[in-house]
Protein backbone atom coordinates (compact mmCIF):
# COMPACT_ATOMS: atom_id res chain seq x y z
CA UNK A 1 0.00 0.00 0.00
CA UNK A 2 1.07 3.57 -0.65
CA UNK A 3 2.23 5.33 2.49
CA UNK A 4 -0.37 7.92 3.50
CA UNK A 5 -2.06 8.10 0.11
CA UNK A 6 -5.77 8.54 0.67
CA UNK A 7 -8.35 7.91 -2.04
CA UNK A 8 -11.35 10.25 -1.68
CA UNK A 9 -14.39 9.14 -3.68
CA UNK A 10 -17.48 11.34 -3.78
CA UNK A 11 -19.67 12.68 -6.56
CA UNK A 12 -20.25 15.95 -4.67
CA UNK A 13 -17.67 18.53 -5.81
CA UNK A 14 -18.10 20.56 -2.60
CA UNK A 15 -17.26 17.54 -0.45
CA UNK A 16 -14.23 16.73 -2.61
CA UNK A 17 -13.01 20.33 -2.30
CA UNK A 18 -13.48 20.54 1.47
CA UNK A 19 -11.97 17.13 2.18
CA UNK A 20 -9.10 17.85 -0.21
CA UNK A 21 -8.29 21.13 1.53
CA UNK A 22 -8.40 19.48 4.95
CA UNK A 23 -6.15 16.63 3.83
CA UNK A 24 -3.70 19.05 2.19
CA UNK A 25 -3.49 21.14 5.36
CA UNK A 26 -2.86 17.96 7.34
CA UNK A 27 -0.02 17.01 4.98
CA UNK A 28 -1.83 13.98 3.58
CA UNK A 29 -1.41 13.06 -0.09
CA UNK A 30 -4.71 12.22 -1.76
CA UNK A 31 -6.28 11.33 -5.07
CA UNK A 32 -9.90 11.93 -6.05
CA UNK A 33 -12.58 9.90 -7.79
CA UNK A 34 -16.02 11.18 -8.74
CA UNK A 35 -17.77 7.84 -9.20
CA UNK A 36 -17.56 4.31 -7.89
CA UNK A 37 -16.10 2.70 -11.01
CA UNK A 38 -13.23 5.19 -11.07
CA UNK A 39 -12.68 4.75 -7.33
CA UNK A 40 -12.43 0.98 -7.76
CA UNK A 41 -9.94 1.29 -10.63
CA UNK A 42 -7.76 3.80 -8.74
CA UNK A 43 -7.77 1.68 -5.58
CA UNK A 44 -6.72 -1.40 -7.54
CA UNK A 45 -3.93 0.47 -9.32
CA UNK A 46 -2.58 2.78 -6.60
CA UNK A 47 -3.30 0.69 -3.46
CA UNK A 48 -3.94 3.67 -1.16
CA UNK A 49 -3.41 3.43 2.59
CA UNK A 50 -7.03 4.50 3.16
CA UNK A 51 -10.23 4.93 1.13
CA UNK A 52 -12.84 7.57 2.01
CA UNK A 53 -15.90 6.45 0.12
CA UNK A 54 -19.31 8.05 -0.37
CA UNK A 55 -22.10 5.49 -0.29
CA UNK A 56 -24.29 7.12 -2.96
CA UNK A 57 -22.28 7.52 -6.18
CA UNK A 58 -22.93 6.93 -9.87
CA UNK A 59 -21.73 3.86 -11.81
CA UNK A 60 -21.01 1.79 -8.67
CA UNK A 61 -22.25 2.75 -5.22
CA UNK A 62 -19.87 2.82 -2.29
CA UNK A 63 -21.19 -0.42 -0.84
CA UNK A 64 -20.47 -2.30 -4.06
CA UNK A 65 -17.01 -0.73 -4.31
CA UNK A 66 -16.37 -1.86 -0.73
CA UNK A 67 -17.51 -5.42 -1.50
CA UNK A 68 -15.28 -5.60 -4.58
CA UNK A 69 -12.25 -4.22 -2.75
CA UNK A 70 -12.75 -6.78 0.03
CA UNK A 71 -13.02 -9.60 -2.53
CA UNK A 72 -9.53 -9.00 -3.97
CA UNK A 73 -6.36 -10.05 -2.19
CA UNK A 74 -4.46 -6.88 -3.17
CA UNK A 75 -7.09 -4.51 -1.73
CA UNK A 76 -8.69 -6.64 0.98
CA UNK A 77 -6.85 -5.01 3.89
CA UNK A 78 -7.16 -1.35 2.87
CA UNK A 79 -9.20 0.49 5.52
CA UNK A 80 -12.43 1.96 4.13
CA UNK A 81 -14.33 4.79 5.80
CA UNK A 82 -17.82 5.26 4.41
CA UNK A 83 -19.04 8.86 4.20
CA UNK A 84 -22.80 9.17 3.98
CA UNK A 85 -25.92 11.04 4.94
CA UNK A 86 -27.63 7.64 5.31
CA UNK A 87 -26.96 7.16 9.01
CA UNK A 88 -29.85 4.98 10.17
CA UNK A 89 -28.70 1.91 12.08
CA UNK A 90 -29.73 -0.39 9.21
CA UNK A 91 -27.62 1.68 6.78
CA UNK A 92 -24.62 1.58 9.09
CA UNK A 93 -25.01 -2.18 9.54
CA UNK A 94 -25.22 -2.64 5.76
CA UNK A 95 -21.97 -0.70 5.40
CA UNK A 96 -20.18 -2.85 7.94
CA UNK A 97 -21.55 -6.03 6.35
CA UNK A 98 -20.13 -4.85 3.02
CA UNK A 99 -16.72 -4.58 4.67
CA UNK A 100 -16.40 -0.97 5.82
CA UNK A 101 -13.84 -0.31 8.53
CA UNK A 102 -15.54 2.83 9.84
CA UNK A 103 -18.44 5.16 9.15
CA UNK A 104 -18.70 8.97 9.20
CA UNK A 105 -22.13 10.54 8.87
CA UNK A 106 -22.59 13.67 6.77
CA UNK A 107 -22.36 16.39 7.77
CA UNK A 108 -19.10 15.59 9.56
CA UNK A 109 -16.53 17.92 11.05
CA UNK A 110 -13.24 18.17 9.18
CA UNK A 111 -11.41 17.76 12.50
CA UNK A 112 -13.18 14.43 13.07
CA UNK A 113 -12.37 13.36 9.52
CA UNK A 114 -8.67 14.18 9.89
CA UNK A 115 -8.57 12.36 13.24
CA UNK A 116 -9.99 9.24 11.57
CA UNK A 117 -7.57 9.58 8.64
CA UNK A 118 -4.63 9.78 11.03
CA UNK A 119 -5.94 6.82 12.99
CA UNK A 120 -5.65 4.65 9.88
CA UNK A 121 -2.59 6.17 8.19
CA UNK A 122 -0.21 6.96 11.04
CA UNK A 123 1.12 4.03 13.04
CA UNK A 124 0.64 4.62 16.75
CA UNK A 125 -1.60 7.68 16.21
Amino acid sequence: MSSRLVLVADDDEDILTLVGLALSRAGVEFIEARDGATALAIAQERLPSLVLLDVSMPKLDGLEVTRRLRAQASTRDIPIILLTARAQSADVEEGFQAGATAYLSKPFSLAALIARVREFTEPGA
